[in-house]
């Protein structure tokens, strides 16, 4: 099975199973493991702008996030590592929990922001000061924890757990469900169904996959091209017999869809995911990025919806990415020339990147002032604010 699978970022991420996953973004360094993507030097002179009506103490609340805790401090809430103080000499120190409090404090005529220990300001400076490691806000995959994460756990977890996009030529000679018991059109949880195909052994478990809509794109030429396949698993079991090429899988779980005929069957595999990477600028990455999917919708995204980018590991894009979400301006006629103009485009919201392939990636929709439709544009957030 590992030689039908090409692309080996899609064949990691085939196996994410069972195990509840919270992403948290995390504040310092943690010590025993390996960063991804380091964080970008700044570029900015002046220190991060504080809103108007900033708080000077915030407790964390259950049901908040890292992102909307910073937009109650920051005009530009992705600056927020800027101003946060960590603390290396408490137990997990880049955690923040519901219940902690949060004091605005002033040092050296900056901002910085940190976690009430009992001793106020001057503690946090304290400890702020005798810091001897470079601290950076990171993001954490972990199991059953009560962290503060930097989006909703619950938003992005179908696409965590269960969609991938491979390579279009890598579903070649993989096998398919071609039919179930009782003759059934469709089958689901506590049903055999049977799979036509080599490489499959009895005993080892195995997911059925559907393949969604293409991601048809347009190359420098204006022509057409296929820029992958999204498979998203809708069922896995058990091989428990084989008669040639057929093998008959009980099926064991289902997730919100029925198993249909010519779906796919991969190995099951554990998942591989990385355990730290920081969040990172992603004015790197290559330029002319847009909307190319509105995921679990045909109309525009919101807040909390996943969309679909067009660009992925080769344009240079990381998990961690934020970008700004900019609508094309209205094409107008003059009333006074006649001519026909268009108006400047408009930032409509912002989207973070939590799982990157090849040429497309998957983005959690951070903010959003009006609809984000597919064909808006992408560019990395600006950092003067």
């Amino acid at each position: 099975m590992k030689k039908v699978l090409k692309d080996t970022s899609s064949l990691r991420v085939l196996g994410f199973k069972k195990q509840i996953l919270a992403l948290a973004v995390c504040f310092g360094v943690g010590l025993g493991t390996i960063s991804i993507a380091e964080a970008a030097p700044s570029r900015n002179v002046n220190p991060p702008a504080l809103k108007v009506n900033a708080p000077n103490v915030y407790i964390v609340k259950k049901g908040d996030t890292l992102w909307d805790i910073s937009k109650k401090f920051l005009k530009n809430p992705y600056r927020w590592r800027e101003i946060w103080a960590g603390n290396k000499h408490v137990k997990n120190p880049h955690w923040i929990f519901p219940g902690d409090r949060l004091l605005m404090c002033t040092y050296n005529g900056k901002p910085l922001i940190g976690k009430d220990e009992g001793d106020g300001c001057d503690g946090i400076i304290r400890r702020y000061d005798n810091q001897t490691i470079n601290l950076q806000p990171q993001v954490r995959v972990e199991s059953l924890n009560n962290t503060i994460p930097v989006i909703p756990l619950d938003s992005i977890k179908n696409w965590l757990e269960r969609s991938t996009i491979v390579p279009v030529n890598s579903t070649k000679n993989i096998p398919y469900v071609v039919g179930a018991k009782d003759q059934r059109v469709l089958a689901a949880k506590g049903q055999n169904i049977y799979v036509r195909g080599n490489g499959l052994e009895i005993g080892q478990r195995y997911s059925v996959y559907r393949e969604n809509d293409p991601y048809i794109m347009l190359d420098a030429k204006g022509k057409k091209y296929n820029a992958g396949l999204e498979l998203v698993e809708v069922a896995s079991g058990i091989a428990t017999k084989q008669a040639g090429d057929i093998t008959t899988l009980e099926v064991t779980d289902s997730y919100n869809s029925e198993i249909r005929r010519g779906y796919f069957v991969m190995q099951e595999y554990e998942a591989m995911l990385p355990t730290l990477f920081y969040p990172v600028n992603a004015e790197e990455v290559i330029a002319g990025g847009k909307v190319i999917r509105v995921q679990g919708s045909i109309g525009a995204a919101a807040v909390g919806s996943v969309v679909s980018l067009d660009r992925g590991t080769n344009q240079g894009v990381k998990v961690g990415h934020v970008f700004n979400v900019n609508e094309l301006g209205q094409t107008i006629k003059d009333q006074v020339t006649n001519e026909t103009i268009q108006l400047p485009s408009e930032n409509v919201g912002s989207v973070m990147v939590f799982k990157a392939f090849d040429n497309i990636s998957y983005a959690y929709v951070l903010e959003s002032s009006l609809p984000i439709n597919v064909g808006a544009a992408l560019t990395p957030p600006i950092m003067n604010d």
